[in-house]
């Protein structure tokens, strides 16, 4: 094992604990740093638990950890690993956000977990630059930050900005993390510690494939769930899509009513109107630009179809949302 023998001093990791965040991702973050310290023999890692107000971060189920630190100033080696999770809108405050521009100013590399690269995003910055959030979160991301290149990747590294997927992402960007500071067998060993027998690259998607997701492995199906995923905005007729994988219209809604007991057009509906929710509950845009954005030309129509796949008008969602996020 190739160990870095001119640096003695420990790499410091800093991790943001924002309101609500994924304990998930912050685990699986930090875990592989104790754990290559342990393998080594050596504290090639240390690590510092900040957060707005400096005591306490309470994270979505419920538990509690104690800070070491505030928003205070870190040194320009550290990494600052921004840990989200539920209601990121709500945790990207504005001396959180202050916080991150300054270190970023000072050049600190800044890294954001799950859905803590939205508060990268609305800090500023990932301008110009690639990133991914969790699969959730892309239609509202794609929406909002245009200048983002955003990817469905597991996670990625571009110069001094990092970002995962969420969930056991954090595991892959650590495990890269510490192949590049110490070689692969360092890493290795710290995934066979973990139980972790498949190591992901950046090159690696985060979602399941649409065989796995439908569980039915049918090739002419899952182009056609493919291209319907591709093309919310602007919907593709069932006859188009039939056409495209050699298939007649009659055809294709009998692999439908067979595989997924729905029609395609049925299906489509579906996938456009989970989108719409997602924008619906993750962004401030308003119900008729969300309609247009999920291929609905008519709010009213939007509106009819929304209720009766939901049970509820997008305009309640919207305050519903509101109200939640209010208490």
């Amino acid at each position: 094992m190739r160990a870095a023998i001119d640096s003695p001093a420990p790499r410091r990791f800093v991790f943001l604990l924002l309101k609500n965040f994924t304990m998930l991702s912050f685990a699986g973050a930090i875990e592989p740093l104790r754990i290559a310290n342990a393998q080594s023999g050596r504290e090639l890692y240390a690590w510092t638990l900040a957060g707005e107000g400096g005591t306490t971060a309470r994270c979505s189920n419920g538990t509690e950890l104690r800070l070491d630190a505030g928003l205070d100033e870190v040194g320009r080696d550290d990494t600052i690993l921004v840990a989200g999770g539920i209601d990121i809108q709500a945790a990207a405050t504005r001396p959180v956000l202050n916080w991150l521009r300054r270190e970023a100013r000072r050049g600190v590399t800044i890294g954001g977990l799950c859905t803590a690269s939205w508060v990268l995003a609305r800090a500023g910055l990932l301008d110009g630059k690639r990133a991914t959030i969790h699969w959730e979160n892309q239609d509202s991301f794609a929406e909002e930050f245009h200048e983002i290149d955003l990817t469905k990747s597991v996670f990625v590294m571009d110069g001094r900005r990092y970002s995962t997927a969420g969930g056991t992402s954090s595991i892959d960007l650590m495990l890269k993390i510490i192949a590049n500071d110490h070689g692969e067998e360092l890493a290795n060993l710290v995934a066979d510690q973990l139980i972790y027998t498949s190591i992901r690259t950046d090159q690696d998607t985060q979602r399941l494939s649409i065989p796995t997701r439908i569980g039915v492995r049918h090739p002419k199906l899952s182009a056609v769930i493919h291209m319907m995923e591709e093309n919310i905005e602007e919907p593709i007729s069932p006859a188009i899509l039939a056409k495209r994988v050699g298939m007649s219209t009659r055809q294709l809604e009998r692999l439908f009513r067979r595989y997924l007991n729905r029609s395609p057009k049925r299906y489509y509906m579906e996938l456009r109107l989970q989108k719409a929710r997602n924008l619906l509950m993750q962004t401030d845009m308003s119900v008729i630009n969300v309609a247009l954005a999920c291929g609905f030309t008519s709010p009213s129509h939007f509106s009819k179809c929304y209720r009766a796949h939901y049970n509820i008008t997008p305009y309640r969602e919207r305050g519903a949302q509101a109200a939640r996020l209010s208490v």
